[in-house]
């Protein structure tokens, strides 16, 4: 039987995270990116026992933690989801420096994580409260149109924020909870579409992640927003990441000045505070600040004849 797996579940946002604390595969010293590739490239099965189901679900984040190769790093991490491993994750990264207060390991104040896309700045506010400065995002394609069957036209930008995104503007539908359902079938097929017509992000990337907006529920908000994820999952946080992308493409468009506050919906509600600065070379560094909650702790276990040890794979 393999050692059980130890971890910290805990939500941002409504977005749930599962930090692996101990029994993780040994992926050796070298860089993030590196132990990242290893990671998918030799230990897929430990991901899937982690994530998939009957051991976790279709909405859950993984964040195993490692080693950070700077010093001065209070960890780094690896995420990955249902789907396979990712390159950031904000909202997972709020929820990590949230599980490592809980655990002792820090404590309020200013903090660096090591991601596989670089390193990224945390402040923890307090125990159920953190904001994270984000990896360099911008915008890669402006207002391209994406083509779509039997449906209208759906225009939208192309950029990065630690992943690739396609933002439309404006939602085929309208953002509603209810509408769930509906608004996945119409992510997939922009998602498709996207592939079908060879529309990528930087270097041939993949774009993974599609995000619409509309009007917000929330008073106080500028946007609300609907996420899918790699992997067919939507997310119940305004995304990290996403927002990031946004942040890029509203200051390239001088729709929101350094510093300035923007408020990102999710479509269950909840929201994070986003800003921005540029750096010394003028890129964008986002800031995005949320809350999460430890929702549990406990082992993985994993018996050897087990039919679904590795999990249930509803993706292919």
């Amino acid at each position: 039987m393999q050692n059980p797996v130890t971890f910290v579940d805990s939500h941002t946002e409504g977005e749930p995270t599962r930090v692996i604390i101990e029994g993780g595969p040994d992926l050796g010293n070298g860089s993030l990116r590196e132990r990242r590739d290893l990671f998918a490239a030799s230990f897929d099965s430990f991901r899937r026992m982690c994530i998939l189901e009957p051991h976790g679900s279709d909405d859950l984040v993984g964040a195993l933690l490692c080693k950070p190769v700077d010093p001065g790093c209070a960890a780094g991490v690896i995420f990955f989801n249902n789907e396979g491993v990712l390159g950031m994750c904000g909202h997972g990264t709020i929820g990590l420096a949230v599980t490592l207060a809980h655990l002792g390991r820090i404590g309020t104040g200013q903090h660096r994580i090591e991601t596989p896309v670089g390193l990224v700045g945390v402040e923890l506010i307090s125990p159920t409260e953190a904001s994270i400065e984000n990896v360099a995002s911008y915008r890669y394609r402006k207002g391209v149109a994406v083509e779509r069957p039997d449906r209208d036209p759906i225009r939208g930008d192309v950029a990065w924020g630690g992943n690739w995104f396609f933002l439309a503007e404006q939602g085929p539908i309208a953002l509603e909870l209810h509408r769930v359902e509906e608004l996945l079938v119409e992510a997939r097929i922009v998602k498709e579409a996207l592939r079908k017509a060879g529309i990528t992000g930087k270097d041939g990337a993949e774009i993974d992640h599609i995000e619409f907006f509309g009007r917000p529920g929330l008073p106080g908000a500028n946007s609300r927003n609907f996420v899918y994820c790699p992997g067919g999952a939507y997310d119940r946080s305004p995304c990290g990441t996403g927002v990031s992308a946004k942040l890029a493409c509203l200051a390239e468009d001088g729709r929101l000045q350094e510093g300035e506050i923007w408020i990102q919906e999710s479509i269950i509600g909840s929201h994070f505070e986003a800003s921005y600065r540029r750096d010394g070379d003028g890129r964008i560094i986002p800031k995005i600040k949320g809350r999460a909650y430890i929702c549990s702790e406990g082992r993985l276990i994993f018996h050897p004849d087990d039919p679904f040890r590795n999990g249930i794979a509803k993706h292919p």
